[in-house]
């Protein structure tokens, strides 16, 4: 072969692979255009090219959030922001948010949900496709109103424990109820999923409820802090190190829990077995019951929905009272008006879940919490499927946000929405688009345990008012909100209460 013949073939190698990748340039230029010719008319804040908005977010969560209620307030029904070439789309309007939301298509969480995967694997929250559909029909009948009043047993337990905690802070001129509400909601969730009671409110040192805590607080940071979002860099940090750390040892220990129960199976199963009397029936005994000995769900499958159950469970219901007891010590007369309907009410009868629901007083004030202060002011959708909302034509690769903050304040349907007014949602009260008002979310990906939450909530917020006068000592226009995967208060929620003048009921 010739030298000629040498350079030809080289220099006609060289054009094919110069062509082939001018094509797949021109192709990912053109899918480009087409992507960002769809969100052409959505209204977003001036961006820099390249990393869009990325700078106006390297703040605090604070500020992160004041932010996104502004654009929110002065772009109109839709905007979003882009971080990097990622588009994260807003809504906050009933219709905007139905045809996301009411959708069986549109099911997947948002690529920040992946920071929760070494933690939850793949349970309810974060699996999706086949697997979520397989799941959430599997799980829905271990949340069956028999099983929640044997639940609602250890509730009145420990909200008879955390009313005991709460009268050391009697006469002090401050404390944050947050930490107790979390121990408090931490114990009656393990016991409910794991049937083991960790005793959280009264053993601060519990490594078990520290590494919740932690992993809880560093994946909800993880959402916000954009360098935090790269594994290689994360694990680098104090925050990686103290997460993997505590994922250890929330692993750990909900092996060993499994372990044992399952022993306790197969020496049930053999007759070589003494049952606890009073045994209490657990979410993870239903789990090994649905499991069919590893051929439906493996130890890992219990484990991912066990701490998912602990982790969704436990810092929403928290979140939830704490925002609660904020609200009702801003507007005493309220407190009032749950008491004389629940002495009326049950009298001198047991708390049952029949007995919770006719408790309108308490459910409205409960629901105009909610709607002022939601535990999950955004709720974040990943589009792998077109989809139209409000007229525009929303491209597969972006991120929609559902943003209740907003959607909970429109003027609407809840006149003078800053306003903390439980009548709206007495039975005779105004009537709401079922989208208007989502406490738990909506359509099929709802809160699978929003009615065992619920009683929760309601038997909390009930046994505290019941022995304390709560009284909030900051005002609405000194909160400092944090939107992580809950909404928080920078400052923690400060509370100070005197005992009822009947004394400490139980």
């Amino acid at each position: 072969m010739s030298l000629l013949a040498i350079v030809m073939g080289g220099s006609w190698v060289t054009f094919v692979l110069s062509m082939c990748l001018t094509t797949i340039v021109m192709i990912l230029l053109v899918r480009r255009g087409k992507f960002l010719y769809a969100l052409r008319r959505v209204p977003y804040p001036p961006a820099f090219p390249i990393i869009g908005n990325a700078h106006q977010l390297c703040c605090s969560p604070e500020e992160a959030f004041k932010k996104m209620i502004k654009w929110g307030r002065e772009l109109g029904d839709i905007y979003l922001i882009w971080v990097g070439m990622r588009p994260f789309i807003f809504l906050y309007k009933a219709e905007a948010i139905q045809p996301l939301l009411s959708s069986s298509v549109h099911i997947d969480k948002s690529l920040e949900y992946e920071y929760l995967r070494p933690w939850l694997g793949s349970g309810l929250v974060t699996s999706t496709g086949e697997k979520w559909h397989f799941r959430r029909k599997l799980l829905t009948p271990t949340f069956h109103s028999g099983l929640l009043e044997i639940y609602l047993k250890t509730t009145i337990r420990e909200a008879q424990i955390l009313v005991s905690c709460l009268s050391k802070e009697v006469g002090k001129p401050e404390f944050d109820i947050v930490p107790y509400a979390k121990r408090a909601t931490l114990d009656i969730i393990c016991d409910s999923s794991m049937g083991c009671n960790i005793n959280a409110q009264k053993n601060f040192e519990n490594e078990y409820v520290s590494a919740v805590n932690t992993l809880a607080s560093i994946s909800q940071r993880r959402f916000l802090d954009v360098w935090m979002s790269f594994d290689l860099i994360f694990k680098l940090t104090t925050w990686g190190k103290r997460h993997d750390h505590a994922l250890r040892v929330t692993h750990g220990f909900i092996n060993k829990i499994i372990a044992e129960r399952k022993a306790e199976w197969k020496a049930k199963k053999s007759g070589n077995f003494y049952e606890r009397p009073h045994k209490r029936q657990a979410l993870l005994d239903l789990l090994l019951e649905l499991s069919k000995d590893g051929k439906v769900l493996t130890d890992d499958d219990i484990r991912d929905e066990v701490n998912t159950f602990m982790f969704a469970g436990h810092d929403t219901t928290a979140t939830s009272v704490s925002w609660i007891l904020y609200a009702l010590g801003r507007h005493p007369q309220y407190q009032e008006k749950i008491l004389e309907e629940y002495y009326e009410v049950v009298g001198m009868k047991e708390l049952t879940l029949d007995i919770l629901s006719k408790l309108t007083w308490l459910d409205a004030c409960i629901k105009e919490s909610w709607r002022l202060y939601p535990v999950t002011p955004l709720i974040a959708r990943q589009i792998y499927h077109p989809i139209t909302i409000l007229g525009h034509k929303i491209p597969i690769g972006s991120t929609v946000l559902v943003n209740s903050f907003l959607l909970h304040r429109d003027a609407r349907y809840f006149p003078e929405p800053d306003s903390y007014r439980p009548e709206r949602f007495l039975p005779d009260g105004p009537r709401y688009p079922s989208y208007a008002f989502i406490p738990f979310s909506a359509g099929s990906r709802n809160c699978i345990g929003w009615k065992y939450a619920t009683m929760i909530v309601k038997v909390l917020i009930l046994y505290v008012v019941k022995n304390f006068q709560v009284e909030s000592l900051d005002t609405e226009d000194q909160l400092r909100f944090i939107s992580e995967l809950v909404l928080h208060n920078a400052d923690g929620l400060r509370l100070k209460i005197s005992p009822r003048k009947q004394g400490i009921l139980v």
